[in-house]
């Protein structure tokens, strides 16, 4: 079990939002590769980037804090990145760019030939975002709620070829409140590929309730405030999870 720091990006800083709210922004640093460098010296092993502006406006807009994060810890770290990739020449651009793995969410929903062109050019690097909040799907960071059933798209999306999926509770995300287990497990075990829960990681019970049903096909968790507020220490974590998560392959 992975558990991958997040660094959230609006205007070139690195924050953390509830519920997606960008109004409700909390500046946790003005330097996002510092942070990078933070979280790759404490022992991560993959990181998490959004382009929060990226996401509200359909395209990418924090280009030099992505190009500074990578520059410092990219050949190191693995870095998951989402937040306005509508099209392939934003995907190829940031895996050029040595970005490891793309995540596509709202163009997914609304353009799913969008998604399967995208596995098929870049298979193995392609990731799906589904924020989702009682089992329906939300769109457009997370301001528009859909009738699609978060399952029944992400089988959909596992035939295309996408590499994981990264499942958030959105009446969690940023809220402290703990992981929506039950919803995560119930999307994990009608999947294949692997799933990652993000959304409400709180502290080590958390964790713990996490590696429980790891063997459901959870391989990983995102966690943002709860690293930066101090409920949850991420070295701590990490080392729970290797303790008692599945033997690596």
């Amino acid at each position: 079990m992975l558990i991958i720091p997040a660094i959230d990006l609006k205007d070139g800083t690195c924050v953390r939002l509830k519920q997606g709210d960008m109004s409700s922004a909390t500046v946790f640093s003005d330097d996002p590769a510092a942070m990078a460098k933070h979280w790759l010296d404490l022992g991560a092993r993959r990181l998490h980037l959004v382009d929060l502006n990226g996401a509200s406006a359909g395209k990418p807009k924090n280009g030099a804090a992505i190009r500074s994060i990578v520059q410092a810890v990219g050949d190191k770290l693995p870095i998951q990145l989402g937040g306005g990739i509508r099209d392939l020449d934003t995907i190829e651009h940031y895996l050029d760019s040595g970005i490891r793995y793309v995540i596509i969410g709202t163009a997914a929903v609304k353009t799913p030939g969008f998604l399967q062109d995208a596995c098929t050019a870049f298979a193995g690097h392609v990731m799906v975002g589904l924020d989702a909040k009682d089992g329906k799907v939300a769109v457009d960071g997370w301001s528009k709620m859909t009738g699609h059933d978060v399952v029944d798209l992400a089988k959909k999306f596992e035939d295309y070829g996408a590499e994981a999926v990264i499942y958030t509770d959105i009446g969690r995300d940023g809220m402290l409140s703990g992981v929506n287990i039950e919803a995560t497990v119930r999307l994990a075990q009608s999947l294949t590929v692997p799933v990652i829960a993000s959304g409400g990681l709180t502290n080590l019970d958390d964790v713990r309730a996490l590696c429980a049903v790891e063997s459901d096909g959870i391989t990983g968790a995102i966690t943002g405030r709860a690293v930066y507020q101090g409920t949850l220490d991420f070295i701590q974590a990490q080392q729970l999870a290797d303790e008692l998560g599945l033997p690596q392959k």
